[in-house]
């Protein structure tokens, strides 16, 4: 019985240091990953402050940041960055006007008013626009959206802010639709009833009781919608052309930052040149733009935040 007992006991002492070393193991495989993660953020932004660095030692920060004409690569050269900030915000602003009030409205319909046959089919539709590779929304930009709005503008541009604003926004559609309606289904069952019982509508429910519970969420994905709608490349450079000018009309060809970035990585700018270093200050600051966008909605998240027992 004894020598039973104590080969028990070295086989349950053997298992749990085999049980052990597996979860040791594991834990350095996830530490790896999560270090992987943060050593790549650490070596972009490494990257992109050493070449903007020697791209702000031969042209000045206020030049560069102030200036409203970009000619990098035509003579006589000139680095001011203004009608590609310009341009970027152009194309942000249409499409958030398309984004946000349709994907809001979705999400309500969804999260308020759909059943749940109508919803397992419309949700996974909805965000079946998210899949849609972003050279296809360009050139839907360009074979049936500029032809359409040219049809009603004849001074349209074959390329041109307007359409490039309009794709732009069918693509943020899904994840505004999508994180506003998980915000909205995250409002206690509880608020509802307490609102019915009082003698609400149920618009009134939706609009002065569920809306204003779930703010933080509505608006972080508003947020996050305009720093995706910045970060569009392709579809932009396809439909908005490939003139940085700074201008109100949506009907005019403009460059977005994203946009320049592509025109400039095709090849044919020599490495080192102060006209290639200019892919990594616009970079640099694209960067920027997109880290206070994300700072912000942090901030939306922290001040709007409601707490629910």
């Amino acid at each position: 019985m004894p020598q039973a007992s104590t080969a028990k006991s070295l086989q349950a002492g053997a298992s749990t240091r085999k049980y052990r070393t597996r979860e040791e193991l594991i834990r350095f495989v996830l530490f790896l990953c999560a270090f992987l993660s943060v050593l790549t953020t650490l070596s972009i932004i490494a990257i992109l402050a050493w070449e903007a660095y020697s791209f702000f030692r031969e042209v000045g920060v206020f030049d560069f940041l102030a200036g409203t004409r970009w000619t990098p690569l035509l003579e006589p050269r000139s680095f001011g960055v203004l009608p590609l900030v310009a341009g970027t915000l152009q194309i942000v602003v249409g499409a958030s006007l398309i984004a946000i009030p349709v994907g809001l409205a979705s999400a309500i319909y969804l999260a308020e008013f759909a059943s749940s046959q109508v919803r397992r089919v419309l949700k996974p539709v909805l965000e079946i626009l998210a899949g849609i590779p972003t050279v296809v929304y360009g050139y839907f930009a360009l074979t049936f959206v500029t032809p359409l709005i040219a049809g009603i503008f004849p001074s349209t541009q074959i390329f041109n802010a307007a359409s490039a604003s309009i794709v732009v926004g069918i693509m943020v559609l899904p994840m505004t639709a999508s994180l506003c309606d998980d915000a909205l289904r995250a409002v206690p069952e509880s608020l509802r009833q307490g609102a019915f019982a009082l003698g609400a509508t149920q618009f009134e429910v939706t609009l002065r009781v569920v809306l204003p519970a779930a703010l933080s969420g509505v608006m972080a994905s508003f947020v996050l919608a305009a720093s995706r709608a910045i970060g569009e490349t392709m579809a932009v450079t396809l439909a908005a052309g490939a003139t940085p000018r700074m201008t109100l009309d949506p009907l005019q060809s403009i460059q977005t930052m994203t946009a320049y970035i592509v025109q400039v990585s095709l090849g044919d700018t020599p490495v080192g040149t102060v006209e290639y270093q200019t892919i990594f200050a616009v970079a640099a600051l694209l960067f920027t733009i997109t880290l206070g966008m994300n700072i912000i909605a942090q901030r939306v998240l922290a001040r709007f935040r409601e707490v629910y027992e």
